[in-house]
């Protein structure tokens, strides 16, 4: 999937300036192991409204919208697990919560001045709520932890739909809150649940909101 290595290589692009290597390296795991799921929506989202889309020149959008959350994911996992009550860890702990806030921050540099701003920016402060919220007794974390999912990919669809001039359409957002409440807290490989909208050889609608062709792939995450 030509999308997933897009977007990959844009993320990386996007932090490559980091410092010190040791930091870097944290990030570059991170973004290596991560499923590209939020970014890959974003140009699909794009795509669907425009087919004539250059890609290339709205990659780093999805770039944004996928360090967002990958800055949050690891966020989330770190404030679960408490790395640094760990005497073991030498360090990494620390080191992981710099590299969440960097991944945030470039996050929000790359969507900055776009029409997805604002909603990157309730995405976080949901994150902050739900992380919240999930402290209190019976609290349903599932739910609250999958928010997270829900809210990067409605974010995905609109910062592609502002990469062409355009607002998302409720199809649009509807697939994406769906899927979202689907797979979250966590993204399978891209190529499992996002459809090329705008390819012919794909038997998936878009205005069905819902992917019928689910083609997997162990080296696309």
């Amino acid at each position: 999937m030509e999308r997933v290595a897009s977007c990959r290589r844009a993320a990386h692009d996007a932090v490559a300036d980091v410092e010190p290597p040791g930091l870097h390296d944290v990030i570059t795991d991170v973004l290596d192991g991560a499923s590209m799921t939020p970014g890959v929506l974003t140009v699909e989202s794009a795509v669907a409204i425009d087919a004539d889309v250059d890609v290339d020149g709205i990659v780093h959008r999805a770039a944004g919208v996928q360090l967002i959350y990958e800055g949050l994911r690891l966020t989330r996992r770190l404030a679960h697990e408490e790395p640094w009550t760990d005497v073991s860890a030498n360090g990494e702990g620390d080191l992981e919560i710099l590299a969440a806030d960097i991944l945030v921050a470039r996050g929000f540099y790359l969507l900055a001045r776009t029409a997805a701003a604002g909603k990157a920016v309730r995405t976080v402060q949901a994150f902050g709520r739900d992380q919240t919220l999930r402290e209190d007794a019976g609290a349903d974390t599932d739910r609250l932890d999958g928010n997270l999912e829900r809210h990067v990919l409605e974010l995905a669809v609109l910062a592609g739909a502002a990469a062409v001039g355009a607002k998302p359409t409720p199809t649009l957002l509807g697939f994406a809150t769906e899927l979202g409440e689907e797979l979250g807290p966590a993204f399978p490989p891209a190529a499992e649940c996002i459809p090329e909208f705008g390819s012919r050889s794909t038997e998936t609608s878009i205005g069905d909101g819902r992917p019928t062709d689910r083609a997997t792939s162990a080296t696309d995450p």
